[in-house]
């Protein structure tokens, strides 16, 4: 896998790219900006993105942005994104194309270097992870749509999900079977109307309809 990392600090950006290389990750093209930025994530050789909501010159959403355009020109390109805060506002506009193949994690919980890789190859391998503090923000402001279905135990599965947990890890999480959790996800899919398909692509489809404001 080959990727792109847009950071403008320079240590975090040194760390990505060693820790990436150290778990098999190629890092083609390491950046402190958006100059060339945009040519390098329309490259067909280039797999998946992992970008700073905020790059210079202003600081304010030139990642995501950058984030947007790539994914607007190659649809359900992956694209990890990395930022200090809770942004609501990026994180919907990010997810408004109802692909998959999206990260949204705050730089200070990432604690654990494997778990890190994992989720940035969920990501290019056309799952969603989202931090829990961004699922728990965008679940306060979702809308009343289907989701209402669902009962208390399927939201629960249902918010693990999005944060890219298996159902094992679910299982876990909830003190269930793995039969159960998949019993639940199916009556998720039922509840929200998700044509039959590929678990991978319904499950995505499934935590973007939960989260989707």
């Amino acid at each position: 896998m080959r990727v792109v990392v847009a950071e403008d600090h320079a240590l975090l950006r040194d760390g990505l790219t060693r820790l990436l290389t150290a778990y098999g990750v190629e890092v083609a093209l390491a950046l402190d900006g958006t100059d060339g930025l945009a040519a390098a994530l329309a490259r067909e050789d280039i797999d998946a993105a992992i970008l700073d909501v905020r790059l210079p010159p202003t600081f304010t959403d030139e990642g995501l942005r950058a984030a947007i355009a790539a994914r607007a020109a190659r649809p359900g390109f992956p694209v990890m994104v990395l930022s200090q805060y809770v942004e609501h506002l990026y994180a919907r506009e990010l997810l408004a194309s109802g692909d998959g193949g999206v990260g949204y994690l705050l730089k200070d919980r990432v604690a654990d270097a494997g778990d890190f890789v994992d989720s940035v190859r969920r990501v290019a391998a056309g799952g969603t992870v989202l931090d829990p503090e961004v699922v728990a923000t965008l679940m306060s402001r979702r809308r009343i749509e289907p989701v209402e279905r669902l009962t208390e135990r399927e939201r629960d599965v249902i918010a693990l999900m999005a944060q890219g947990r298996s159902n094992a890890a679910i299982a876990g999480a909830l003190f269930v079977s793995e039969k159960a959790v998949a019993k639940h996800i199916n009556g998720i899919f039922t509840k929200l109307d998700l044509p039959v398909a590929g678990d991978d692509h319904r499950r995505v489809l499934a935590v973007l309809a939960w989260l989707k404001v």
